[in-house]
Order: structure tokens, then C-alpha cells, then sequence
């Protein structure tokens, strides 16, 4: 029983306000008496309340990343400028078009006038508001400097996704003509390759080995190309489910991307500007070291240094120096272990791990710059390879029409 009372739920409500004119809305509470009782302070007489379905809930995309970077800056200007809470919410609220977005904003706004903290609402929603930002936005809260919390916040989450929309970038380009090329290979399997053989059939004469394989892919695709594609949407599937329960799979296939030429260091870099952009908001907003890098080891991006900065908290907490700690876990360059000795000895740690960030962060520009500059070459020849190979096939026997015929 005492689990049924302390269960919220969502109720949409409808009535006038203390001037007599009609308002409506959602309030969330243990039942519809203590909503009754909350708008009834707030000078609102109820006249119908019922309580909030998922069968209610619009259609629309869940809120993203993006939109919640956006919504803390906004949060930051206004309680910068000095407006209240609550009155920043609503503000923020009104000038909202993603309806989803719109909805927390509001949900977050009936918390905190129903007497929680914001850090407490935003605890009840983790699926946007990590423990990361839950930590930061209650340490601001307690010192009293919500404002600045909100903008270190903001500026870490923009440069954050400043940083994934990069590693996007370097990947998306190439997996996108690699699939339109085979995609049009595939056209030309099924659809023009047959026409050809036809013709060929009409020669009755021996064609090339190269022609016969080609025809005879064709012939494969035309039979089993629907099952082949299944196949491979169930084997990604599979791999994805497989990649997600399986810790052991998540560690060989990362540690596999790292050595890569190029983007392994892409990705090295990658994580080790996260670590360090992580790390620095944390400690720059006063949470205890040992807290700062439980939060920092899901923020890197990659299971290896996962691993690595948890390793790196066990020793910190049993006494170790947080640079000697990072030489002995062996996955950070000289350089970040130089730079955090400094930043230990001077009291500057937050400092010199924002210039590890900003340092790592233009070496991902610089090799985002150099990946783009390999792949256009290398794709036009895998473009030329599978697309002008099926050509050659097709037109080997026509070219030799004289000794074929």
C-alpha cells in the first residue's frame, strides 16, 4: 500500500481562473484532490479533472538532444537576467513549437511550483536529463549560483555535440555513398544485367569468366535478393542487440576502431576531448572528484576508456594522485597526464583540462578535415570499381563481338 501512495500521475484539468476566464492544463500528483487542493491555492476553480492516458499523449517525436541543449541556454539567459524560475519556464514554454519539448518544459514547471527543486524534477526524467546534469544543476541550486551552473552546462552540452555531429559527419558521408553505390549496383544486377544476357544467350558462343560471374551474382539476386536482404537486416539486428547486452563485444569491437588508421585516432581523440571537457565542468562546479569521475566514465564514448576512468577512480579513491592514477590506467597520452599534474599542483585543475579539451577538440576538426579529404578519392574509386566493373562485364563480349560471332 504505501507504493500506491507514493505513485504520481498526470491529470488534465480544466476550469477559470481568479478573473473568471477560462484556463486548462496538466498537473501531476498523487491523486485528484491534491490537484484540486493545489490549483484551488493558486486561485483556480476546477471544473473538470481527469486523469492524463497514454492513449492521451499527441503523436510526436520525443525530444532530442539538441532541443534540450537549447532549452538550458535559454534557462541560463533568463535566470541570468534575473527572472524567476518559474516565470523563465513559462517563458521558455511559450516560445516552444516541438510539442514533446513543449510538454517537459511544462511538466518541469508544475514540479517546482508544486514546492520540488529543480534538480529534483529533473530526476524524475532520465531519459533527457542524465546524472550529469542532475549533479550540476543541484550543486548550483545549493551555492546558490543556478545561473552560472546553466551556462557551464549549456556551453559543455554545445560543445559536446559540436563534437558528435563531427564524428557524424566523418562517418555518415561515406556509409551513404558506399550504400546509394550498391544500391545502384544492385539495380543494374537485377534489371539491366538480365537484358544483356539475353543477348549474349542469342551469340551461343563462350563469354568471358568475368561476364559469366557477373551474370551468374545476378542470377542469385534475382532468386534469393529478397531473403539476402533479410538476412542482413536480421544480422544487423542480431549484432546491434548483441552489441548492447555484451560488455566483451563492446570492448573487442572498440578496441578493434581504435586501431584503425585515421579514425582510430579520430575516435582516441574523440574520447579523450570528452573526458576532459567532462571532467573540467565537474570540478569547475565543485562536485567531489570521486563523484565527478563516476559521471565523466559513461561520458567518454568508448567502453576501453570507460573501463579506464573507472579503474582511474579506484585508485584516486584509495589516495592516489589523479595524474599518477592516469599513467598507471596507460590509455592517456603524456600530454593530459603533464597538463593535469600542472593543473593538481597549481589548484587550476578545471582550467587546464578545459585547454586539454579545446586542444583535442581542434585535433578531431583537423582530422574530421583530413578523413573527408581520404574518403572522396578512395570512394570514387570503389564507385568506379562496382559500377564500372559491372559495365566492363556487360561490354567484354561486345567488344570481342567479331571473334564471338
Amino acid at each position: 500500500m504505501p507504493a500506491q501512495a507514493d505513485k504520481t500521475s498526470v491529470y488534465r484539468w480544466q476550469g477559470t481562473d481568479r478573473h473568471g476566464a477560462p484556463a486548462s492544463g496538466e498537473s501531476t500528483g498523487h491523486s485528484q484532490a491534491m490537484i484540486r487542493a493545489r490549483l484551488r491555492r493558486q486561485g483556480i476553480t476546477v471544473s473538470k479533472i481527469r486523469r492524463h492516458t497514454d492513449r492521451d499523449t499527441p503523436a510526436g517525436k520525443p525530444a532530442k538532444a539538441v532541443q534540450i541543449t537549447l532549452f538550458t541556454r535559454q534557462l541560463a539567459t533568463l535566470i541570468r537576467a534575473g527572472i524567476p524560475l518559474l516565470q523563465a519556464l513559462e517563458v521558455i514554454a511559450n516560445g516552444l513549437e516541438h510539442q514533446a519539448m513543449g510538454k517537459l518544459v511544462n511538466d518541469l514547471q508544475q514540479d517546482i511550483n508544486a514546492g520540488i527543486s529543480l534538480a529534483s524534477a529533473l530526476r524524475k526524467r532520465p531519459a533527457q536529463f542524465d546524472a550529469l546534469f542532475c549533479n550540476l544543476i543541484e550543486a548550483g541550486e545549493q551555492a546558490g549560483a543556478l545561473d552560472v551552473l546553466l551556462e557551464r552546462i549549456a556551453t559543455y552540452k554545445e560543445k559536446t555535440e559540436t563534437l558528435k555531429n563531427k564524428i557524424k559527419k566523418a562517418m555518415t558521408y561515406p556509409i551513404a555513398v558506399l550504400v546509394v553505390a550498391s544500391g545502384v549496383c544492385a539495380i543494374l544486377l537485377i534489371e539491366v544485367v538480365p537484358q544483356f544476357q539475353r543477348v549474349f544467350d542469342s551469340f551461343d558462343a563462350q563469354l568471358p569468366l568475368f561476364t559469366l560471374w557477373v551474370i551468374a551474382v545476378s542470377q542469385a539476386l534475382q532468386q534469393f535478393g529478397l531473403w539476402l536482404l533479410a538476412g542482413a537486416g536480421l544480422g544487423c539486428a542480431a549484432l546491434g542487440y548483441r552489441y548492447k547486452h555484451c560488455a566483451a563485444l563492446r570492448q573487442r569491437l572498440d578496441r578493434w576502431l581504435l586501431k584503425l588508421p585515421v579514425l582510430g585516432n579520430l575516435l582516441h581523440f574523440s574520447a579523450i576531448a570528452r573526458f576532459a571537457r567532462t571532467l573540467s565542468t565537474t570540478v569547475a562546479a565543485g562536485v567531489p572528484l570521486l563523484e565527478a569521475l563516476h559521471a565523466v566514465a559513461g561520458a567518454t564514448g568508448n567502453i576501453l576508456f570507460k573501463d579506464a576512468v573507472l579503474q582511474l577512480r579506484q585508485r584516486v579513491a584509495t589516495g592516489s594522485q589523479i595524474h599518477v592514477a592516469m599513467g598507471d590506467v596507460r590509455v592517456f597520452p603524456g600530454m593530459v597526464i603533464q597538463m593535469t599534474a600542472i593543473g593538481e599542483e597549481s589548484g587550476t585543475l578545471d582550467e587546464m583540462l578545459n585547454h586539454v579539451a579545446t586542444y583535442y577538440e581542434s585535433q578531431v576538426d583537423t582530422l574530421v578535415d583530413n578523413l573527408t579529404a581520404l574518403m572522396e578519392p578512395a570512394i570514387m574509386v570503389v564507385l568506379g570499381v562496382m559500377v564500372g566493373g559491372l559495365v566492363i562485364a556487360m561490354y567484354l563480349p561486345i567488344f570481342k563481338l567479331g571473334q564471338v560471332i
